[in-house]
């Protein structure tokens, strides 16, 4: 499944999103309050949820993608308004730390003269009790040395439950510096999904030419592709072992061009273990690669190497991708596309190799090789090639 493209939309559509990206911090505020935000973010789920429940058409479709900036931009100033509130939390709890830490050094310094006091005046001695002019004169002393005692110990206490304070006071303000943090990286990732969100309606309105007719056209062939790959993944395409391959091995050859309801070479690459589709990136090493997908994300982290010659171009991602977002075509991208340095496919394990071909709606024949990985319950699927 790979989007229509030429060199002129993809410099119109990274203006477009980085322009939207700065509108979205200067645009007009969507809610006033973080109780307000809070109230638009639920009315917009709201509508969101009936939107896709309208019959699939291009206004619905744009319908949708504005509700969805909408949502997005609601949830951003509801985070910026915890930010502001958890960063003036951090000021005064600043305050109140320094306040509490002054207060602690002035007992401390009180606790350790009246120490020193103690010592000298620790008890009433035998020879005090002797000399004593009158039994008035004793009880005084005794009064005194109590009392002393008594505010000693209410000192002690002070000064422990201000150290109890200082204490919890410091780890609460740490905990808030931790989520301010977290804050922060969501007003990012959440600022980025608006950027995307834009882009994926231009690049619909671009692609459709804001043509009823262009769209549903467009809409029937990615379907007829989904239903396709689906139909593979599921075990329906007709299949023939060829031969066993070894890691690295050439087995195909991307097709040059448009193939069965797909515009433009590219390879869609599936991972499945135990039978169900896994993210390709958890076993793909890292690698150069240049992100032409419209913002999805690239991040292998594991060690095959890639089924096509460095330097990897990345059309469309893995999952929720711009290219789903951008027109409804389909719920879930089940694998990536991808393009390389040259139109040669291997192997990324050693395995048992088939040729296959799935033939569906829309009149066109897909065809693909799958490699059955040995001593694995792991297989791979090259969809768009011929086989060698």
């Amino acid at each position: 499944m790979f989007p229509i493209k030429s060199k002129f939309i993809v410099a119109f559509l990274v203006f477009i999103s980085l322009f939207a990206v700065y509108h979205s911090n200067v645009s007009a505020q969507v809610c006033s309050g973080k109780d307000d935000c809070q109230n638009k973010i639920k009315e917009y789920e709201e509508k969101l949820s009936a939107t896709r429940a309208q019959k699939t058409s291009l206004s619905s479709q744009i319908d949708l993608m504005e509700t969805k900036i909408e949502l997005t931009r609601a949830r951003i100033q509801n985070t910026q308004h915890i930010i502001e509130e958890t960063q003036i939390e951090i000021e005064e709890l600043g305050g109140k730390i320094d306040r509490l830490n002054s207060s602690l050094d002035h007992l401390s310094q009180i606790l350790l003269q009246k120490i020193v006091e103690g010592y000298k005046h620790k008890e009433v001695g035998i020879m005090e009790i002797f000399f004593a002019p009158d039994a008035n004169t004793l009880a005084n002393q005794f009064k005194y040395l109590q009392l002393a005692q008594e505010n000693d110990r209410r000192l002690a206490v002070q000064t422990q439950q201000i150290k109890v304070n200082y204490s919890e006071q410091k780890d609460l303000r740490e905990t808030k510096i931790t989520e301010l943090e977290t804050l922060k990286k969501t007003l990012d990732a959440q600022t980025a999904e608006l950027g995307y969100q834009r882009q994926s309606k231009e690049r619909l309105l671009i692609d459709t030419k804001n043509d009823e007719a262009t769209y549903q056209t467009l809409l029937a062939r990615a379907r007829a592709e989904f239903a396709a790959i689906q139909g593979i993944v599921s075990g329906a395409g007709t299949e023939t072992k060829l031969r066993d391959v070894s890691k690295g091995e050439a087995i195909a050859t991307i097709i040059s061009g448009s193939s069965c309801n797909s515009s433009g070479s590219h390879l869609h690459f599936i991972v499945q273990e135990g039978g169900t589709v896994i993210n390709p990136f958890n076993k793909l090493k890292p690698v150069d690669s240049v992100n032409k997908s419209g913002g999805d994300p690239f991040n292998p982290s594991g060690s095959w190497d890639w089924p096509v010659p460095p330097t990897i171009n990345l059309h469309q991602g893995y999952g929720v991708t711009s290219y789903v977002q951008s027109g409804g075509w389909y719920d879930f991208h089940n694998g990536i596309d991808i393009t390389g340095s040259s139109y040669d496919v291997v192997a990324v394990e050693a395995g048992a190799l088939y040729r296959g071909s799935y033939s569906g709606n829309g009149g066109c024949t897909l065809p693909y090789v799958r490699v059955n990985h040995t001593d694995s319950n792991i297989s791979t699927l090259y969809l768009h090639v011929y086989a060698k």
